[in-house]
C-alpha cells in the first residue's frame, strides 16, 4: 500500500469467521486503516479461538465486537446499529459454516445477525473464502457460493496455494494487501464495464550479445498502474508487459515479452478485438541488426567495437493503422519540449490522444506530471505544474478516456 488514502470516508463492517486465515486479519485491518478507512471489527465466537479482539482493538483502534448481547448499545441492537453507517461489510475470513449460513438466513449470532439486519441497497457484501481445497471443492459449498453471489454477495478469491493442513489447493483467502486492492476497486466508478483494454508497459531490450543490450529506465509504474485503474473502471484488461519486476495489477492479464519485436507480435493479433489501447512502453526505436551469439569480448590493444543498427517496428502506428482500430492513446517520455514533441507524435502516429511526460523526471518515481495533447489542445493532469501519485493520475487519465469514447 502506498500512502494514498483510497478508502477515505469509508466506513467498513469487518467480520472474523473461524478459520486459521484469522491471522491475516490483523494486517488487512492495518492496511484498511492506513488507506483511510475507519473498521468496525465483529468476531464469532469461532474466530476468537484464532486471534484475540485485543489485538484488533488495538489495530482498528476501535472496540471489538463478539456478542449479540452486548450492552455497550445504547438500545441494545448492535446487530442493527453496526451496518447502518457501514460502506461495506467485509468477511474475512468466510468460513464454508458461515457462508452456508447466509444463504439460509439463519442468524443465531452477532456477524450473521448483522449481516442479515443490513441494508441491502446501500451496505454491500463482500465475503473473502478460506477453507481447506476439499471443502471449497464440495458441490454444497459450491452451491451455497453461487447462492450467495446470486443473493447479492461479491466473492473476493479465493486463491490457490500451501494450506495450513499441508494440502494444496483452492481455499486460501487472499493476502491482506490483495483484499485491501479489492475492496478499494469495489468502489471505483465502473466507467469502462464490458469494455477490452490492452496496455504495454516498461521498456524493451534489444539484445547485443548474450549478456549485453539496448534498454531505457522506464520502470514500467505507469502503465501497470493504467492497467490496474482500466481493471477498477470494469475493463477486461490485457497488460503487455517488458522486462520489468512489478506485481501484476487484481483481476489483470499479463502477457510478458523482452524485445520490441516480441511486443509488436504481442500486441497486434489482440488490438483488433480491444476497444482502447494504451501505448504507455518506452519501446526502443532501434535494434542491433544482428546480436552476436557469444559475449563480445574486450581485448587489449583492440577497438571499440561497432555494429548496425536496424528500426523496430511501430506498434502504435501500427495498432492506429487498422481497419477498425481501437480508441489509441500514445506516450511520449521526452528530455525537453515535452508538448512540441508530444505534438508531432500526434500527427505522426495519426491517434486521437498522446500523453506527454519528462522521462528523465519520472522514470522509477512513483509520482508524475501529464499533459494530454490532441487535436483540440493541451491539458495538465493534475493541473498547475503539480505532480501527484501515478495512480491517481491513472484513474483520472482512465476516466478522460471513459468520457472520450462515449462522446
Amino acid at each position: 500500500m502506498s500512502d494514498r488514502q483510497d478508502l477515505a470516508g469509508r466506513h467498513i463492517v469487518l467480520g472474523l469467521t473461524g478459520g486459521i486465515a484469522c491471522y491475516k486479519a490483523a494486517e488487512l485491518t492495518r492496511e484498511l486503516v492506513k488507506a483511510g478507512a475507519t473498521v468496525q471489527v465483529v468476531m464469532t465466537e469461532a474466530a476468537e479461538h484464532f486471534i484475540g479482539a485485543v489485538t484488533l482493538q488495538a489495530l482498528s483502534n476501535r472496540p471489538v465486537f463478539t456478542s449479540q448481547w452486548d450492552a455497550r448499545e445504547a438500545n441494545n441492537m448492535a446487530h442493527i446499529n453496526l451496518t447502518r453507517d457501514a460502506d461495506a461489510v467485509l468477511i474475512a475470513p468466510a468460513s464454508a459454516d458461515f457462508i452456508a449460513k447466509l444463504v439460509h438466513g439463519r442468524a443465531d449470532e452477532l456477524l450473521s445477525l448483522a449481516c442479515l439486519a443490513r441494508p441491502i441497497t446501500s451496505c454491500p457484501l463482500l465475503l473473502a473464502p478460506a477453507m481447506n481445497r476439499e471443502m471449497w471443492a464440495h458441490p454444497a459449498t459450491q452451491r451455497n457460493v453461487a447462492q450467495a453471489i446470486a443473493d447479492g454477495g461479491h466473492m473476493l478469491g479465493p486463491a490457490a496455494g500451501d494450506q495450513a493442513c499441508g494440502e494444496t489447493g483452492a481455499g486460501r483467502m487472499l493476502e491482506a494487501a490483495e483484499l485491501c486492492d479489492e475492496l478499494i476497486a469495489f468502489f471505483q466508478p465502473k466507467l469502462l464495464a464490458g469494455r477490452r483494454v490492452l496496455v504495454t508497459a516498461g521498456p524493451t531490450y534489444e539484445a547485443i550479445d548474450p549478456v549485453r543490450g539496448i534498454t531505457n529506465l522506464s520502470s514500467g509504474k505507469m502503465g501497470f498502474a493504467i492497467a490496474r485503474a482500466a481493471a477498477e473502471a470494469g475493463a477486461r484488461v490485457t497488460l503487455v508487459a517488458g522486462p520489468v519486476s512489478l506485481r501484476t495489477p487484481r483481476g489483470v492479464t499479463r502477457i510478458d515479452v523482452r524485445s520490441a519485436v516480441q511486443m509488436h507480435d504481442a500486441v497486434l493479433p489482440l488490438a483488433a478485438s480491444s476497444d482502447i489501447f494504451v501505448a504507455t512502453a518506452a519501446v526502443a526505436d532501434w535494434r542491433p541488426s544482428s546480436a552476436s551469439a557469444q559475449k563480445i569480448k574486450k581485448l587489449a590493444g583492440s577497438s571499440a567495437p561497432s555494429f548496425e543498427l536496424t528500426e523496430n517496428p511501430d506498434i502504435l502506428a501500427a495498432v492506429a493503422g487498422l481497419a477498425k482500430p481501437p480508441f489509441c492513446v500514445g506516450f511520449a517520455a521526452e528530455s525537453s519540449d515535452v508538448a512540441r514533441h508530444a505534438r508531432e507524435k500526434l500527427k505522426l502516429k495519426n491517434v486521437p490522444l498522446i500523453v506527454g511526460n519528462r522521462g528523465p523526471a519520472t522514470f522509477g518515481l512513483d509520482d508524475n506530471a501529464l499533459l494530454l495533447v490532441d487535436a483540440q489542445g493541451e491539458r495538465e493532469l493534475p493541473g498547475g505544474g503539480r505532480r501527484a501519485d501515478k495512480l491517481a493520475l491513472a484513474r483520472q487519465l482512465v476516466a478522460e478516456i471513459a468520457r472520450r469514447i462515449k462522446s
